[in-house]
């Protein structure tokens, strides 16, 4: 190759550089609708609420203190995206891809997160509050004082999963998973985890709970519950 090829080849490398930014700029300035593609974008502090994001893509973006509530993010593409005090009560996140997702102290009350992919998404002090996990997988989620009270977490995968200091009051566990899930402290009272997978005496011995507390046939309630609340 000639020096005069290199030189062309060079200035031409650098336009496609050029034109690949400036075409992720437009999909960042793209307005919100079903399958948008914003991903990496920042879009903090957003008023979305209500909007049909069916099929988005927000893959690492940020989406922190942004007001979703109620929207359509049927099938999202969410992963690694940080929602960090993100409004999401009543959303619609059916089969939407959260993994590594950052939803610190989000409030996600009332949603639908049916069949979500939730793997080692970080949830800490986060509104879960009523909300539908069914068959959603929270392998290895990190839900440290999270609010549960009311969720169904049927047939949902808690593999692994942080729960200490969570609020499960009155929850719904039939046929969820929960080997090796840390449930220290977790409050427990009138949550029904009858027909879950997987869970053992040592993890009851740790949490809390009271006579409302429903187990599975071979786990008995400890002597005495460790505790009553999770305050500290």
């Amino acid at each position: 190759m000639t020096m005069t090829s290199r030189r062309a080849l060079g200035i031409g490398l650098v336009l496609l550089a050029v034109l690949a930014a400036e075409l992720a700029r437009a999909a960042c300035d793209d307005p919100p609708e079903a399958g948008v593609d914003w991903s990496k974008c920042d879009k903090a502090k957003l008023n979305l609420s209500g909007d049909n994001l069916t099929g988005a893509d927000f893959s690492g973006a940020d989406l922190s203190r942004s007001d979703l509530r109620k929207s359509q993010l049927r099938s999202a593409n969410l992963s690694e995206a940080t929602l960090i005090r993100t409004r999401l009560d009543g959303a619609d996140l059916a089969g939407a891809d959260l993994t590594k997702a950052a939803l610190d102290r989000s409030n996600l009350e009332d949603a639908n997160l049916t069949g979500a992919v939730l793997v080692k998404a970080e949830l800490p002090r986060a509104n879960l509050t009523n909300v539908k996990l069914v068959g959603a997988d929270l392998t290895k989620a990190e839900l440290n004082r999270a609010v549960l009270a009311k969720a169904d977490l049927s047939r949902a995968t808690l593999v692994g999963a942080y729960l200490k200091r969570a609020n499960l009051r009155g929850a719904i566990l039939g046929k969820a998973s929960v080997s090796d899930a840390d449930l220290d402290l977790a409050e427990l009272h009138g949550s029904d985890l009858s027909q879950t997978i997987g869970l053992v005496q040592d993890q009851i011995e740790r949490a809390c709970g009271d006579t409302t507390t429903k187990l599975p046939p071979g786990i008995k309630p400890p002597a005495t519950w460790p505790c009553t609340t999770t305050d500290d």
